[in-house]
């Protein structure tokens, strides 16, 4: 690009049906200038440095919480061995660091609990690493326009619209909302032939970690939608009350980037539908 080139990215899986017979550079060279004259091809945006640093705050942050995760597991497993079991969760977790740490000594013999002690300092100084690096992407979410308008939908808050905005740097590439949510893979899988359709589950196509937090938040909303009746989880409770949880879940995920799509292309902000009344 800074030799005036125009730079196209295609996605690898787009080229391969393209290559002729066995794999060589001469064929892939060729397969290469016969995808890119496709009318349907669909291209990858560049992305700048900025974006990819924050990309990888993300996948440095998701990288430390599976680490945090091991731990906490481990640290179950071991004192499960000596018949100590506590509840899920948290508060769990912290009763078990307390009982490590200032518990009664024939409770857990010496060897173990220094080998434990080992186990929860690293967890600590892991969860020390995770708040430094949200607070740099939350510093970048407040910094940036387009996420922060990400971030006024039910269900994005700052970890989900950073990374949206980060990841697609041009929603226009996409042709509408569907076409967004069928990327990230929240779309049903087809298998239909001879005019007769069949969908089954999600695709899970695209770029999971985004899937993973739209389907997150869609929790959340759905949480919210149980216990007040609210205009913008009007449409969410509907939905919970005929279907499943997890599928109502995975359907508001699917809304939810929809009204991204929508957001990112008319840059504007979310505005709450109107509850509806019955006379």
């Amino acid at each position: 690009m800074a030799f005036g080139h125009t730079v196209k990215l295609m996605p690898p899986a787009y080229v391969k049906p393209y290559v002729k017979r066995q794999k060589n550079d001469t064929a892939d060279a060729e397969a290469i200038c016969e995808a890119v004259t496709r009318p349907t091809m669909r291209f990858v945006p560049v992305k700048g440095e900025e974006q990819q640093s924050v990309l990888v705050l993300h996948r440095t942050r998701d990288l430390l919480i599976r680490q945090r995760t091991m731990l906490i597991n481990a640290l179950r497993a071991h004192l499960a061995e000596f018949g100590i079991i506590t509840r899920q969760g948290r508060l769990g977790v912290a009763t078990l660091v307390t009982l490590i740490e200032k518990g009664e000594a024939e409770l857990i013999p010496t060897m173990a609990r220094e080998a434990l002690l080992a186990v929860i300092n690293q967890m600590r100084d892991t969860q020390k690493r995770i708040g430094s690096i949200e607070r740099k992407i939350q510093k970048w979410h407040r910094s940036n326009e387009q996420s922060r308008r990400l971030e006024t939908i039910p269900g994005i808050g700052p970890i989900t619209a950073s990374a949206i905005a980060a990841t697609i740097t041009d929603a226009n590439l996409f042709r509408s909302g569907r076409e967004l949510a069928a990327w990230i893979g929240l779309v049903p899988r087809q298998s239909s032939s001879g005019g007769k359709e069949r969908l089954g589950h999600i695709t899970k196509k695209g770029d999971s970690y985004i899937r993973r937090l739209l389907v997150v938040g869609a929790h959340a909303v759905l949480k919210v939608a149980r216990h007040k009746e609210i205009p913008t989880t009007q449409w969410a409770a509907a939905l919970l009350a005929r279907k499943p949880y997890k599928l109502a879940a995975v359907a508001c995920a699917n809304k939810m980037a929809r009204i991204v799509w929508a957001l990112l292309t008319k840059s504007e902000t979310y505005r709450a539908p109107v509850c509806s009344t019955t006379a």
